[in-house]
């Protein structure tokens, strides 16, 4: 059955913090049938045990029902490792959510817009790559006009704030120099980890600390803005790998 957004089932790619984020939001939610694939059963498996761990926080707080955290659970459905992207032919619109990686997603897209009907609404998780880049990879030689299809579609979906196809959009573009002076603060000495994550916490009421945060590069490369350059500590952390919670050590360490 069509709910008032007009989507009777969605798919998502990549069950990292994003993707089961997504998933989350929309069988709960938007009551959504969700189809999820990850190449990664282990990641599978991980992202599965954190909604259940989410939907019992909020049956606890008493946010919804016990009943609605069991149906927003058997909303969510694992496609088959061998069906792959083939196993979402039926879905409204697909939604990716991997790694943030040009290449990666304009590949994805390719073969997302080969494999599936052309009604199926294609969408990025992307918070800093430019969707016109991505989409372009989706059109056929000697076409064009992928903007203002992705604007129609859209429409039919959401109706939330709109950005100009730039690096970072608005919220990332704000928010990237704010975390690189962190950084800097940190590389200076002017205070500590802890000190500054702490100080925006409280001092501003801000959900999580700068240094938790970061996509510094991507905006740089994008922009050619000095101001989105990334601080020689960032760099440094980037070639050593690590990557924050998706390798388990940044300026924090995460246990895996």
């Amino acid at each position: 059955m069509a709910l008032a957004h007009g989507l009777r089932t969605i798919g998502v790619l990549g069950a990292g913090q994003m993707g089961l984020g997504i998933t989350y939001v929309s069988a709960l939610h938007a009551r959504v049938p969700v189809l999820l694939y990850d190449r990664s059963t282990a990641q599978i498996q991980s992202g599965l045990k954190l909604m259940d761990k989410l939907l019992a926080k909020d049956v606890a707080k008493g946010r919804i029902t016990a009943e609605q955290a069991s149906e927003a659970r058997e909303r969510v459905t694992v496609v088959d490792q061998e069906k792959a992207i083939q196993g979402m032919r039926d879905v409204d619109m697909v939604v990716e959510a991997v790694s943030e990686n040009l290449s990666l997603k304009q590949s994805l897209f390719r073969t997302l817009s080969a494999e599936l009907p052309p009604t199926t609404i294609l969408a990025s998780n992307t918070s800093s790559i430019s969707i016109t880049k991505i989409a372009a990879a989706t059109i056929p030689e000697g076409h064009s006009a992928a903007d203002e299809q992705g604007r129609k579609s859209a429409a039919r979906v959401v109706e939330v704030t709109t950005s100009q196809d730039v690096p970072g959009f608005v919220s990332n573009a704000l928010l990237m120099p704010f975390i690189n002076e962190a950084i800097m603060c940190l590389e200076k000495g002017v205070a500590t980890r802890d000190d500054i994550d702490k100080t925006l916490k409280l001092g501003m009421n801000h959900p999580m600390g700068p240094l938790q945060l970061a996509i510094q590069q991507t905006l740089y490369v994008g922009t050619g803005d000095s101001k989105y350059r990334p601080s020689i500590l960032l760099e440094r952390m980037v070639d050593a790998g690590w990557y924050g919670k998706k390798s388990g050590k940044g300026f924090y360490e995460y246990p895996q």
